[in-house]
């Protein structure tokens, strides 16, 4: 095909925050983890789909199938809907602790 640029499951984006390797970043609609570091304004290659541990707020629990946001306010996923981007569901449940800052998400790559 004359017109087939790329597989599309990786892009380069311009970083809207600096950012580290594995941190998620929110480009106008597109959501992605990056591949590595980037300062402000760099070029950075982001992962669109796939399963990622990312950081959640503490307190909330998670079931398997449970949608994920996007807060780009805090740089974090969340339970929550309202404010925030939709980016995928959870692949594996997860307690409500202080401590529970983590969760594993199979991203959507739609926007």
């Amino acid at each position: 095909m004359k017109n087939y640029v790329q597989p599309g499951n990786t892009i380069t984006l311009t970083a809207p925050y600096a950012v580290t390797s594995g941190d998620g970043l929110l480009v106008g609609s597109i959501f992605g983890i990056a591949s590595g570091d980037a300062a402000l304004n760099d070029p950075v290659e982001a992962a669109l789909t796939g399963v990622f541990d990312i950081t959640k707020v503490g307190s909330q629990a998670w079931t398997v199938g449970a949608k994920v946001y996007w807060d780009d306010t805090n740089k974090r996923t969340t339970s929550v809907a309202t404010s925030n981007t939709l980016i995928g569901v959870a692949t594996e449940a997860v307690a409500g602790g202080a401590g529970d800052t983590i969760g594993r998400v199979r991203l959507n790559a739609a926007f």
